[in-house]
């Protein structure tokens, strides 16, 4: 394996693989780690094999000891911004990052910028099927609506910060 590239691996609470490719490594910041994905990055979801890939440079944030990733989307996608509610990212080594994906994600749409949280059902549903405890679900609700705060006011890395990092994968 190339030394810059990283596997990143979303799983469930149940300990399955989620979504998960190959990607590059940009670079570090106050942020965290930055990953980049340039237009034909091929995306997995579980054990399928490869079920997407994307049509545009994408970069992604790995922040330190946070309860979320961020995930930031060039032209001509409708969403600029896409973060995850995660449990904090692990880094078994220097190329792989993973965390579990909590189900709520919280969005900004590129024209007009509205916000919306996504999956708001699926976190309701999986907080039964797989017993998140408490606290899981309250770092949960926390982080998404910590997001949606940074995201409304145009905090950094969410404003124009993370438009460095993206001119560096297109």
């Amino acid at each position: 394996m190339d030394p810059s590239e990283v596997l990143f691996s979303a799983r469930k609470y149940d300990g399955s693989l989620h979504w998960h490719c190959t990607m590059f490594r940009l670079g570090e910041d106050d942020h965290g780690v930055w990953l980049g994905m340039p237009a034909g990055t091929v995306h997995s979801k579980g054990d399928a094999g490869p079920v997407y890939e994307s049509k545009e440079a994408r970069v992604k944030l790995i922040p330190r000891d946070a309860w979320w990733t961020a995930l930031f989307l060039d032209d001509p996608q409708r969403l600029d911004t896409y973060c995850d509610v995660t449990t904090p990212s692990r880094w078994p080594n220097p190329g792989e990052v993973t965390m579990v994906d909590l189900d709520l994600d919280v969005c900004r749409v590129r024209a007009g910028g509205d916000i919306f949280v996504d999956d708001q059902d699926e976190f309701a549903e999986h907080q039964v099927r797989y017993s998140y405890p408490p606290d899981v679900i309250a770092q949960a609700a926390a982080s998404a609506e910590w997001l949606q705060s940074a995201l409304r006011t145009g905090a950094e890395p969410f404003n124009s910060h993370f438009r460095s990092w993206l001119r560096a994968v297109t």
